[in-house]
């Protein structure tokens, strides 16, 4: 299960920073395979053989200046089934979906619905992401890297696209402001102590500039969501209840546009490094390693599985956002808490072993595309899409997440930018982190989710 999640994680989101993170890696690997055989580059015209080369029958995918093994994966539907279904422990966990349902129709008992509609919905999760991986290996890096920053947090979006047409606008908000807290709090809290106990160093490096650069995104997130709540606390707006949503959709629609121009900027840069490191290390030679991952399963399995698989979430999403408030009546704890904390931290379970994992390999580049990178698509296009989605269903869904969440956002993002900006990090930062998301999800168990003049707000 993990290697699985590792796989999908260390492709999602950012493109150009998964193929510089891993570059040298490849092109130290995608050597020669014996010492013995001389590079072709070094002979006479009249002693090149083209047999040096290592030949496969396989198809492969081109990357730089050198190519990836996919492999002959067209075996049937049968071997497609086992591997996505019974290659994951975690599968295991998908009959509790089913047996929430049963027990919605029979009982209509919500405090049993919710827990095992979230249990139903992680192996979902995970297997989403092994598809999109297999997907990435037809399409090259750079597609595949798009395909992985649609799909990474899509049953995030999912549940939110659900929770929207039900007119859960709080739900909505909470959901997603809890997936980054979840992510800069505690998975990358985890990920640097996991990896200051284990690797056996004083100190953990990472890339400095790409950290800034996430640093600078998240902020600039935290500068939509100001204004329109500002406004709404202050009660300055000009139009009193349409000034703050008019802004909220004019500032989403330019996050969008900025989380695009930086995508842009991450492939072109990422085809800079690599056309960059041909030129280093010699032009025309393409070998192919042995060694090298091949997909699992077809390109047109994994088109079909990520269908069944965003369908099948959609379903249970249903269930999921209908249950929240029967779960937490039953359970005696407010929706603030669910949607904040538990929400985030079982949906994303996959995400946080594998960001674990990396750092506990010396890998920390990877956990940060992970916990950094999951948290700004969710704060630079999650939000800001569901404002644009909501816009299109007639709901007045907008960027004023009330004073206590926005302060909590704010506060974190200035956390964790201090932590990253000398691109190092240690078990001491790493429980200073968890200790903060220790913090806010205490605070979040007793906030009451009230507007100004207290009482509950109407899209709960």
């Amino acid at each position: 299960m993990a290697s699985t999640a590792a796989g999908s994680d260390s492709r999602r989101l950012l493109p150009g920073r998964q193929n510089s993170s891993h570059q040298m890696d490849r092109i130290n690997g995608n050597s020669l395979k014996s010492t013995n055989q001389v590079p072709p580059f070094s002979l006479g015209a009249e002693e090149f053989d083209d047999d040096m080369l290592i030949a496969s029958d396989a198809p492969s995918h081109r990357i730089g200046s050198f190519e990836r093994e996919a492999g002959p994966v067209s075996r049937g539907g049968f071997h497609s089934l086992r591997i996505v279904l019974l290659k994951s422990k975690l599968n295991l966990l998908i009959p509790c979906g089913f047996v929430a349902i049963i027990i919605n129709y029979t009982t209509g008992n919500h405090g049993w619905v919710f827990p095992l509609t979230l249990l139903g919905i992680i192996p979902l999760a995970e297997r989403m992401g092994f598809a999109t991986e297999q997907l990435a290996f037809f399409t090259g890096p750079t597609v595949g890297g798009l395909l992985n920053a649609t799909f990474g947090n899509a049953t995030e979006l999912i549940i939110s696209i659900h929770a929207l047409r039900s007119g859960k606008l709080r739900v909505v908000q909470q959901s997603l402001l809890g997936s980054i807290l979840s992510n800069l709090l505690l998975v990358l809290g985890c990920a640097f102590f996991s990896g200051g106990v284990t690797c056996g160093k004083t100190e953990q490096n990472f890339s400095k500039s790409d950290a800034v650069v996430s640093s600078g995104l998240l902020l600039m997130a935290v500068l939509g969501l100001l204004p329109p709540t500002v406004l709404h606390y202050t009660h300055s707006e000009v139009h009193s209840g349409k000034s703050g949503l008019a802004l909220s959709r004019f500032s989403s629609c330019v996050m969008l546009v900025a989380y695009a121009c930086y995508i842009y900027f991450e492939l072109t840069s990422s085809r800079r490094r690599e056309e960059s490191n041909e030129l280093n290390q010699g032009r025309g030679v393409n070998v192919v390693d042995g060694n090298e991952e091949a997909p699992d399963i077809s390109k047109w399995e994994a088109i079909a599985w990520l269908a069944i698989l965003t369908v099948w979430i959609s379903v249970l999403s249903d269930y999921l956002v209908d249950a929240i408030d029967g779960a937490s009546q039953a359970w005696n704890i407010p929706v603030a808490f669910i949607s904040v904390i538990l929400l985030p931290i079982v949906g994303n379970a996959a995400e946080h072993a594998s960001a674990v994992m990396f750092a506990m390999k010396d890998k920390l580049d990877l956990s940060l595309g992970v916990a950094i990178g999951s948290s700004t698509q969710m704060s630079m296009f999650g939000i800001p899409f569901c404002v644009v989605i909501g816009w299109m269903m007639g709901q007045p869904m907008d960027l004023n997440f009330h004073l206590f969440e926005t302060a909590s956002l704010l506060m974190t993002v200035l956390v964790v930018a201090f932590l990253l900006q000398d691109g190092t990090s240690n078990c001491l930062k790493g429980l200073m982190l968890f200790l903060c998301y220790l913090i806010v999800a205490a605070s979040f168990y007793v906030h009451s989710d009230q507007d100004p003049d207290g009482n509950n707000p109407s899209q709960n």
